[in-house]
C-alpha cells in the first residue's frame, strides 16, 4: 500500500470522527486547545487501535480465505463507504452534546471507529504485515488532526460541513475498494 492510498484511507476513515467533532464544536460555547485535543486523542486513539485489533483478528483466519481476500476487502470498504454516504444523505439530525465525559467520549470513539476495525481485517487480507504499526499510527494521527480541526470548524461554522465530510469519506472508501479489485485483475 503506497503512502497516497494510506493517506486517502486515513482521511476516509476519519470522516465520521470529523463529523462528530464538528457537532462537539457546535455544542461548545467556547473551545480551548485542551478540549479539541481531548476530542482528537479519543478519536485518533481509537482509529489507531481498532484497525490494529481488526488486523490481529484477520491474520488469524486470513490464510483460510486468501483466495477471496481482495473481494472481502472490496466488500468491506464498499459497505462502510455506502453506509457513510447513506448517513450523509439522511435527513435525521443528531443532537449536539458538548460533554467530554469518559462515558460519552468512549461511546463516540467506539462508534466512529467500527469501520476502522473492518479495514484492519482487510489489512490482514492485503498482507501488509510489517507495515501495520506505521499504518495504524498514521491513521490515528490523521484522525487526531482532523478531529481537532472539526471541533474548531463546528464551533465557527456549525453543521454546514458535517454531511459533506461523511459523503466525501464514503466515496473515498468505495474508491479504495474499487482500486483493490482493479489491482486484483491487474488493471492498475
Amino acid at each position: 500500500m503506497d503512502l497516497l492510498t494510506l493517506f486517502l484511507l486515513a482521511v476516509g476513515l476519519s470522516m465520521d470522527a470529523f463529523a462528530v467533532s464538528i457537532c462537539k464544536g457546535l455544542a461548545m460555547k467556547k473551545i480551548s486547545l485542551r478540549q479539541a485535543a481531548i476530542v482528537g486523542l479519543w478519536f485518533g486513539g481509537f482509529q489507531a487501535l481498532m484497525p490494529a485489533l481488526g488486523f490481529l483478528l484477520g491474520t488469524s483466519f486470513a490464510s483460510l480465505v486468501n483466495v477471496v481476500a481482495d473481494w472481502i476487502a472490496f466488500v468491506l470498504l464498499a459497505l462502510i463507504g455506502g453506509n457513510m454516504i447513506k448517513e450523509a444523505l439522511s435527513k435525521e439530525e443528531e443532537e449536539a452534546d458538548a460533554s467530554l465525559s469518559f462515558k460519552t467520549m468512549l461511546l463516540l470513539a467506539i462508534a466512529t471507529s467500527i469501520d476502522a476495525f473492518a479495514v484492519g481485517v482487510s489489512f490482514a487480507f492485503m498482507e501488509i504485515g510489517s507495515l501495520i504499526i506505521p499504518a495504524v499510527l498514521f491513521i490515528g494521527v490523521i484522525t487526531f488532526i482532523l478531529s481537532m480541526v472539526g471541533v474548531k470548524v463546528g464551533n465557527v461554522f456549525g453543521t454546514k460541513y458535517k454531511s459533506k465530510a461523511e459523503l466525501v469519506g464514503g466515496i473515498i472508501l468505495i474508491l479504495l475498494g474499487v482500486k483493490i479489485i482493479l489491482e486484483h485483475f491487474g488493471i492498475l
